[in-house]
């Protein structure tokens, strides 16, 4: 589920930075930004609530839990997350 809200909410990131805030301030087209920015603000509070499970229920360190804020901040980091992150955790073991 985790994975499902860090994709969308990478993608709202996207929109409302690439989208709607230059429809909004180069021509001056704000409704796009009030649309997605409430999506996007919906989808960032349910991302930072996993990470939150995450740290809490001991899954994750201190170290990937803060580098997941981050990512949640900064455009592309939760697809960066995914492949970095997130899939070197679910891999088995090496033998």
């Amino acid at each position: 589920m985790f994975k499902w809200v860090s994709y969308i909410e990478g993608i709202s990131l996207l929109l409302l930075l690439f989208l709607a805030m230059p429809l909004k301030y180069i021509w001056n087209i704000p409704e796009f930004v009030s649309v997605i920015g409430m999506a996007h603000g919906v989808l960032f509070i349910m991302y930072m609530l996993f990470v939150a499970n995450f740290f809490f229920s001991k899954q994750w360190n201190l170290k990937t839990s803060v580098f997941a804020t981050i990512a949640s901040i900064v455009p592309f980091g939760p697809f960066i997350l995914e492949k970095r992150i997130i899939n070197q955790n679910e891999r088995p073991p090496a033998v």
